[in-house]
């Protein structure tokens, strides 16, 4: 039993004073003289005994009638929690694309959202998460309002993020029992998220009715000549062969081809369709079945009209470039030191200094400029390099230095693979490929630089100079073939493509929802004017950065939905963007409960919602009981006046 006001009780100590009023305020007899009272001896003797049996009811009636006022009054009860402290409920409801399936009971979402509304306690203080927002301290029906209005989301939010708001809510709330509850279908492999000091919830898993599930994965242009072109289709097949599925191909909402496919258990297919050549071509694939997931069975492309990066070469005429350069995906250009059109420059994407032998003043100050306006620059140097020139233009542009020459054979053995510029290059690590090597080179110090080949010593042999807006990408060495046998290497391709390639970033033929994606448009803003992203059902202003000849446009919280989207000027389209849903949604991975739960003693399973809150409002339930004792004061009362009126001794 526990007590609201458990200070009430200190009072019981003055019961002490009837029970002293009761044994030194007596009534005392008067003798009286009389004859004889031989014959009253025993009248007397029971008279005054049923007098102090009458005196001793009254006083435990009137004990009793005190105590009972006194614990009414302290508010006594049975509960398995303490009612001077508030109840808080932390709500989690994972509203991600996944949850968009049937159950046995219906759409995942909206059946946990209905039986939210069921079951929670109306008289209880809320927090509700969900994928997008976050609602705290919130009553029943502000619980009730925003959970009719939940929607499914391509956002994801990882455990960790909800744990920090759980810690973050506890620790900031004092007097309060907290009870954190966890509803989604914990998709994906989240272990690593589980420790033991993960704070305790209570966790339900939202489970799809279908095990079986056909996506599109991703789609690639092939095999393009000037009459046509071929669309490959990758769909990815989650459970049992299946045989004749439907697929369509859409140019917006003109049908352009159909067939049907077969596809083996748990594999993943690559439909073809050959496409005539035609400008700016808004594809939709479209798959018809019915499994776990709807969403994935649409796909958007669009291919836009490719713009040619410009490259300039300063220096040297060196014929690998050209080759590399080639005239369909590139604008490319040589000139000598001395026939430089600097007017030129800022029209570039990418800037090569191939081995000069001195960077002069005027140079150094256009590339530089070129370079905080967002260019790309690669520097090769000479092998007989000035470097008191280099190093005055490193300084500015890169806050790096180069050391003197060393003249000793170096092999080029490693390659960093997690760079950006050989992202899809390697299938897998080489390691005995045949090395390249230079016969002199130049040590090279960077205070913010990251390597990209290295010598087998460890030092740098191509590195990039982190900057905020380009990229500088520094060779320690000459590559001309009398120093160094490096453009024989099958690197030298992937290297000089991608420095190419990653100057602008062109649109992609697609992009993912709740994604980074960067996109560089060639436009010359005017001053405060801005680009927008549309389409007939939303528009926002993406952030963006403006250059000299283009804008850089980032996205990651926008657009919401999937769909064709266009790059306005004002209302001239530039661009067209394709959204799709993130292809980790179409998992069918989800986690095990019950062996996490073995390895974290914080986690409790329910299987279902009712059941969680059941077991909340019946842990959080007050059986009050001072009515009972209110009652027990007005008993002892009647049992005095009951006493009083007919015990008469």
């Amino acid at each position: 039993m526990q007590f609201k006001n458990p200070e009430v009780l200190y009072f019981l100590a003055l019961l002490i004073i009837p029970i002293l009023v009761h044994l030194f305020q007596l009534q005392k007899f008067v003798k009286v003289p009389f004859t004889n009272v031989a014959f009253l001896q025993k009248l007397v003797q029971e008279t005054r005994k049923s007098s102090r049996i009458k005196k001793w009811l009254i006083l435990c009636t009137r004990m009793l009638l005190f105590s009972a006022i006194l614990f009414a009054f302290s508010q006594p009860y049975f509960s398995n929690k303490n009612t001077t402290k508030n109840q808080h409920t932390y709500i989690y409801l994972d509203n991600s694309l996944s949850t968009k399936t049937e159950g046995e009971k219906g759409n995942l979402l909206q059946i946990a959202a209905q039986e939210i509304i069921k079951n929670a306690s109306k008289k209880e203080v809320y927090s509700l998460q969900t994928n997008t927002d976050f609602y705290k301290d919130i009553s029943y029906s502000e619980l009730k309002d925003e959970l009719l209005k939940v929607k499914n989301t391509a956002k994801k939010l990882e455990f960790n993020s909800v744990f920090l708001k759980i810690n973050n809510l506890t620790k900031n709330k004092t007097n309060t029992l907290s009870e954190n509850i966890l509803i989604s279908d914990y998709q994906y492999n989240y272990n690593d998220k589980f420790t033991n000091v993960t704070p305790t919830f209570s966790a339900i898993k939202l489970t799809p009715s279908t095990k079986t599930n056909i996506s599109i994965d991703s789609v690639f242009i092939s095999n393009r000549n000037t009459n046509n072109f071929t669309i490959n289709v990758v769909v990815k097949n989650q459970g049992e062969a299946k045989k004749n599925i439907p697929i369509a191909i859409f140019n917006d909402t003109k049908l352009i081809s159909k067939q049907s496919y077969s596809i083996k258990k748990d594999t993943l297919e690559t439909v073809p369709f050959i496409i005539q050549n035609q400008a700016n071509f808004l594809g939709k694939i479209q798959i018809t079945f019915s499994d776990t997931f709807s969403f994935d069975n649409t796909f958007y492309f669009s291919l836009n009209s490719t713009k040619k990066v410009n490259v300039l070469s300063i220096g040297n005429e060196a014929d690998f470039l050209s080759k590399i350069y080639t005239e369909d995906e590139f604008n490319f250009t040589q000139s000598s030191l001395q026939n430089v059109n600097y007017n030129s420059i800022q029209k570039q994407q990418l800037i090569v200094l191939n081995e000069l032998n001195e960077i002069p003043e005027t140079l150094s100050k256009s590339i530089l400029d070129f370079s905080n306006k967002g260019g790309n620059i690669v520097v090769i140097p000479n092998e007989n390099s000035e470097i008191e020139s280099y190093n005055n233009f490193l300084e500015k542009i890169g806050n790096s230095k180069m050391e003197s020459k060393v003249s000793d054979t170096l092999k080029i053995t490693t390659i960093n693979y997690e760079h950006p510029l050989f992202k899809n290059v390697f299938q897998n690590k080489v390691s005995n490929f045949q090395y390249p090597n230079t016969q002199s080179q130049y040590s090279i110090s960077s205070k913010n630089s990251s390597k990209i080949v290295s010598f087998e010593n460890n030092l740098p042999f191509i590195s990039q100079i982190k900057a905020s807006e380009n990229a500088i990408y520094l060779f320690s060495s000459a590559i001309n073939k009398n120093n160094s046998n490096f453009l024989n290497s099958p690197l030298i391709v992937p290297v000089f493509y991608n420095f190419g390639k990653m100057s602008f970033e062109h649109s992609k033929l697609y992009y993912y929802l709740d994604a980074k994606n960067k996109i560089d448009v060639e436009t010359n803003l005017e001053k405060d004017e801005i680009l927008n992203i549309s389409n007939s059902e939303a528009s926002f202003i993406p952030n963006q950065q403006t250059f000299q000849n283009k804008v850089t446009i980032s996205i990651k919280e926008q657009p919401y939905n999937t769909g064709f989207y266009y790059i306005l000027r004002k209302k001239d389209t530039i661009q067209t963007l394709a959204f799709n849903t993130p292809k980790e949604e179409s998992l069918l991975n989800f986690m095990d409960l019950n062996s996490l739960r073995e390895n974290n003693v914080n986690i409790s399973i329910f299987t279902s919602i009712s059941a969680i809150f059941e077991n909340l409002n019946e842990n959080n339930e007050v059986h009050w009981l001072w009515k009972w004792f209110l009652s027990l004061a007005i008993v002892s009362l009647l049992l005095e006046i009951l006493i009083l009126k007919f015990y008469k001794p």
